[in-house]
């Protein structure tokens, strides 16, 4: 987790510099592969073009930073419409969307949930799957999207 923090540090001023939101980051190390996805947002939308110029700057800041030391792939996107929840403040905004939780350990007895994001209590989510709430430290969450609901 030290290593997303210091990339975190590190990224997020670069893309709010070129005047995007920096959504987030995933540093995933498995074996040899090594990828770093980063997420970008902008209230117009984001474009390829708009992801090739944030990758060239990052690159940049990669190359003479230096802080991941294995080869890696950068990869650049939007989050989507089924975005990663990062921060707090991602989860107050996205309060009243439909979301897939997973926990690092269980938490009453399991580690997955979906349900309505109710809002925040401190560092707790509020989570509702069918009539039950759950307050779920967000400490313990390994990761977090909101479900696409589609209007007919």
């Amino acid at each position: 987790m030290a290593k997303e923090s210091l990339l975190n540090e590190l990224l997020a001023p670069v893309v709010e510099s070129m005047g995007y939101t920096f959504w987030g980051l995933e540093y995933l190390s498995q074996g040899k592969d090594t990828v770093l996805r980063v997420f970008i947002d902008h209230e117009n939308g984001i474009n390829v073009d708009d992801c090739a110029s944030v990758s060239r700057q990052i690159s940049s800041v990669m190359d003479v930073e230096d802080p991941i030391t294995q080869i890696y792939n950068l990869e650049v996107s939007s989050p989507g419409m089924d975005r990663p929840i990062f921060t707090l403040e991602q989860y107050t905004s996205l309060a009243g969307n439909i979301i897939d939780v997973r926990l690092r350990m269980a938490f009453d007895g399991r580690r997955k949930f979906k349900g309505q994001l109710i809002g925040v209590e401190q560092e707790d989510i509020v989570l509702r799957v069918d009539d039950n709430e759950y307050l779920l430290p967000v400490e313990l969450i390994e990761k977090a999207n909101v479900v696409p609901q589609f209007k007919d």
